[in-house]
């Protein structure tokens, strides 16, 4: 038994989601990550509960969605984890499930060693700084973000609530990343004007540290040009077959998490404290209206954010503690 998978999955039942004895829990994995599935199952069954396990096959795409059996099941249980390569976060089925009265954690792409290290952070401390950076973007108007590499981007968000990720998913109906530690939300739709510049690390491309970045030139609220080499092809290729609604400026996040590290896994990378992302494609989970089975979120390092004029990030420093 690998003893620190085993802790790291219990603190997720366990401090996480607040598993009760006796609750039902489904866990849905995927053939690429069936050892954090079955750890999770091992460290359920420690806590005194019969836990269901269903592997699916690896999805083509973060945001496709599972087969309809599993989304029936997600609806039918108490507690939902998913441990599965491509992300289920902005499906229908999540939102069912949820819909439902279900705590549903999401792990995409979730690695052992993402698993051990920050699955082990003070996360009443990470909820706390999580709650305040939710509060300044639900109260704000305007976001300006620039940074040394050549982002310059307004998003507008006046009106829009922002979603506290804090990695406690404690009530009926709620939902998160695990780990987690991110404040999100979706800007207005067809709003955001400006230049964004991925340089850590891209959904289903990985780390760009040994890439060109991406620049993604961004119109009334759609990603009109991406250019940067290797990495830029590959997101275009993931985008375009789904038509112009995949090009949708879908997300901005802070991440507040301050053992996450960017290594080239998105579930992660966003969660770095210092960092901010960008999302294309799916915004359906934050209220909005373009439903399109794909959402790719880009991180940006090192950025200095304005909010209605306030500095609330000076070159990746957060400034809200």
């Amino acid at each position: 038994m690998d003893k620190e998978l085993l802790k790291a999955s219990t603190i997720a039942l366990r401090d996480c989601l607040k598993l009760q004895k006796g609750e039902s829990l489904l866990i849905v994995t995927d053939t690429k990550l069936r050892e954090i599935g079955e750890a999770l199952r091992d460290a359920a069954l420690e806590l005194g509960n019969d836990p269901v396990i269903i592997q699916t096959e690896v999805r083509s795409r973060d945001g496709e969605e599972p087969p309809e059996s599993v989304s029936m099941a997600m609806t039918r249980a108490k507690v939902v984890v998913a441990p599965t390569a491509r992300s289920l976060t902005h499906t229908a089925a999540r939102r069912e499930a949820c819909k439902a009265g279900a705590r549903v954690a999401t792990m995409p792409g979730i690695l052992r060693e993402t698993m051990i290290r920050c699955l082990n952070a003070d996360y009443y401390a990470i909820a706390e700084r999580t709650k305040r950076a939710t509060e300044m973007l639900t109260e704000g108007k305007l976001l300006r973000v620039t940074t040394a590499a050549g982002t310059d981007i307004m998003l507008p968000i006046e009106g829009i609530k922002a979603i506290a990720s804090t990695g406690l998913i404690h009530e009926p109906g709620s939902f998160g990343n695990l780990p987690s530690g991110e404040a999100y939300m979706m800007p207005v739709e067809g709003a955001s004007n400006g230049v964004f510049v991925v340089d850590g690390s891209m959904s289903g491309i990985g780390s760009l540290d040994a890439q060109e970045p991406i620049k993604i030139r961004v119109k009334n609220g759609y990603a009109v040009e991406i250019s940067g080499g290797a990495g830029a092809a590959a997101l275009r290729g993931k985008l375009e077959p789904l038509g112009a609604k995949a090009f949708n400026i879908a997300e901005f996040g802070i991440g507040t998490n301050d053992a996450a590290r960017i290594i080239g896994s998105i579930l992660e990378d966003e969660k770095v404290m210092g960092t901010i992302h960008i999302a294309l494609g799916n915004n359906m989970s934050m209220g909005g209206t373009v439903d399109v089975p794909v959402h790719l979120d880009g991180i940006v390092k090192s950025p200095t954010v304005e909010l209605d004029g306030r500095l609330i990030m000076d070159r990746g420093k957060l400034l809200i503690d």
